[in-house]
């Protein structure tokens, strides 16, 4: 019999603008799109609903029209660029590290220098800054407080993720109060046009998206650390999933998810003079069950499986900046 020649190598794909512009390429991986989307959609998500009452002058007002969309622009690339200086910082604290749990980063492949990175840091994180204080006062603590506890978060002597309570509080805080409440209170008083530095009325609409995103935010804290458990294991960076278990974190973490959806289906009827409540349950109840489908299919002992599922968890969070404010709209 003759010999059986080796199948040819398989073509690996290659992103078209990893072909065209590289330096573009490694600068999307460097910013971490899955952060990148959710900054963005919670700032475009807190702005329609801060908008949701003045939805007369949007159609009447072409001056309010154009001072809004300034408003929403300078708000949105300030938190664009305290996100990228937020990730970027932890990367280039866990070169290491990411070698061996993310190792195509561009920090830990080799794409981008170390001192690279920290222009790209410095960068942002000035500009973050600058940008917050054009924007005024609330803009300018929301994104100082998320810089200074994004700084906390990866920075020795501090260095916050060491410990998994206060790693997990670092980041539900930013994302699930700081950011929630810090923007709407700036875009409630820059729609208002008043000249005073007076805390707007935060309505139960924004209390409830922020509960719900706090805790979803601890769901997502837990869960991330799932994927990295051998990297985190071997420079003694201590996780809930290291101390507790994968399968245990897993099921937390889903337990966590299922309470936030049954707590804005339940939420979505003291709210229906602020919102439309059939849409928001409904909504909810479909979300709920594609979680738990999704969930049971989930193979814990593969690391690419885990990784998926991750990153659906981040659609899901993604979604509910498209569905809140949606619902808000449709109370009309």
């Amino acid at each position: 019999m003759g010999e059986l020649s080796p199948p040819p190598p398989a073509k690996i794909a290659v992103n078209p603008v990893q072909k065209k512009a590289p330096w573009l390429y490694a600068f999307w991986k460097f910013s971490r799109p899955h952060t990148i989307i959710g900054t963005s959609l919670s700032v475009l998500g807190l702005s329609a609903i801060a908008l949701s009452g003045k939805l007369d002058l949007l159609w009447d007002d072409g001056q309010f029209v154009s001072a809004s969309l300034a408003t929403v622009a300078i708000a949105w690339i300030a938190c664009l660029c305290g996100n990228i200086y937020i990730v970027g910082l932890n990367q280039l604290e866990d070169i290491e590290i990411d070698q061996i749990n993310k190792p195509d980063l561009p920090l830990a492949s080799g794409e981008y220098s170390l001192r690279q990175g920290r222009f790209i840091v410095g960068l942002t994180g000035l500009s973050a800054i600058i940008l917050a204080l054009l924007g005024g006062p609330f803009l300018w603590a929301t994104v100082g407080i998320s810089l200074g506890l994004g700084t906390a978060y990866s920075l020795p002597p501090i260095r916050l993720k060491r410990f998994p309570f206060w790693a997990a509080l670092c980041i539900f805080t930013v994302r699930g109060v700081i950011v929630n409440l810090g923007l709407f209170c700036h875009f409630s008083w820059a729609f208002s046009g008043d000249t005073a530095w007076n805390l707007p009325a935060i309505p139960p609409t924004v209390w409830v998206l922020t509960l719900f995103i706090l805790v979803f935010t601890f769901a997502i804290a837990i869960f991330k650390d799932i994927p990295d458990i051998e990297g985190d294991r071997q420079y003694n960076i201590t996780t809930f999933t290291i101390r507790l278990g994968t399968v245990s974190v897993f099921n937390l973490a889903r337990g966590v998810l299922t309470v936030c959806y049954l707590g804005m289906i339940l939420a979505s009827v003291p709210l229906q003079g602020y919102l439309n409540p059939v849409f928001l349950a409904f909504v909810h109840l479909v979300l709920l069950s594609v979680l738990w489908w999704r969930s049971m299919n989930v193979d814990l002992e593969d690391r690419k499986a885990i990784a998926r599922f991750y990153q659906f968890i981040w659609k899901l969070f993604f979604l509910e900046y498209l569905l809140f404010p949606i619902a808000c709209l449709l109370r009309y």
